[in-house]
């Protein structure tokens, strides 16, 4: 019996196995959280499991409709969640040793204040390249239905498409002279690097201390970065890593109380546009 079992679970898995990555990007765009996409994509598999595999024609197609619609059931919760969550909420960080230039940081906030539908109808289509006819038999809408969700989507998020991109090396070297100069304090060098309608935004979910609105405007934050620079010659902060995150040029940090914290960095112009800071816990447990 346990051999049949066996057998069972390992020709699943050899099929579902080189899917996962896939999947995992689907599912993380789609809910923003690295556990939240973990578990969409493990109940996949569990289905799966007890699917006639052999009646299956395109396994791949079959699974991102089935991680799609597991993430539409989720996505009805989260939102209530994020009604009652502390402060300013922003995605999981994901990091990366490319920058990902089709779903950055700033474009993931902008499918937050689209309809559960609306976004898994961008994402597919627009993201993930597919067909206006899949992407019906993946939400259970008709094509035409669909095209509309997508193009209604389109218009809301238009402005957090990337519009500068900066080249990778050099998105790396302004993201450590941004770390060198916000931590030794110097503002002149700071100052120099920031656009004038620059903001800061912090999710600490309550956990850890965190603005809870965006810091906007020059004087502002850099008034926010004084105070902090304070703080980091008293009890120091330690670059653990460069790359990227969300798409962005960013660190990660070890700070004073133990945890780490990323740092994710929008530019426009060759200047900082917003900083993303995520000091969640929660939120960050994966890069441990």
């Amino acid at each position: 019996m346990m051999a049949g079992v066996d057998r069972e679970y390992e020709g699943a898995a050899a099929s579902f196995e080189p899917l996962r990555p896939t999947l995992m990007r689907v599912a993380y765009r789609m809910l923003g959280s690295v556990a939240d996409a973990e578990d969409m994509v493990q109940e996949a598999f569990i289905r799966w499991m007890g699917t006639d595999r052999n009646e299956v024609r395109e396994p791949e197609a079959f699974l991102r409709r089935t991680v799609t619609r597991l993430c539409l059931d989720r996505l009805k919760s989260a939102q209530r969640q994020r009604e009652t969550y502390v402060g300013e909420w922003l995605p999981e960080p994901v990091l990366e040793e490319e920058e990902d230039q089709d779903v950055t940081l700033p474009l993931m906030l902008a499918l937050e204040r689209l309809s559960p539908l609306e976004r898994a109808a961008f994402l597919l289509h627009d993201v993930f390249g597919l067909g206006f006819e899949e992407v019906a038999a993946s939400i259970q809408r008709d094509a035409a239905a669909c095209r509309q969700l997508a193009a209604r989507a389109r218009n809301h998020i238009r402005e957090a498409r990337p519009r500068f991109r900066v080249e990778k090396e050099r998105g790396l070297e302004l993201a450590n002279a941004f770390f060198t100069a916000s931590r030794s304090g110097d503002m002149k060098t700071l100052a120099a690097m920031l656009a004038a309608d620059v903001s800061v935004h912090a999710d600490g979910g309550g956990k850890r201390s965190a603005a809870m609105q965006p810091i906007a405007g020059f004087d502002a934050v850099m008034k926010f970065h004084e105070a902090l620079a304070a703080l980091f010659r008293q009890k120091g902060s330690k670059l653990v890593r460069a790359g990227f995150v969300n798409g962005l040029p960013g660190f990660v940090t070890l700070e004073a109380d133990g945890e780490l914290q990323t740092t994710a960095l929008e530019f426009e112009d060759g200047k900082i546009a917003a900083i993303y800071v995520m000091r969640n816990p929660d939120k960050l447990r994966h890069l441990h």
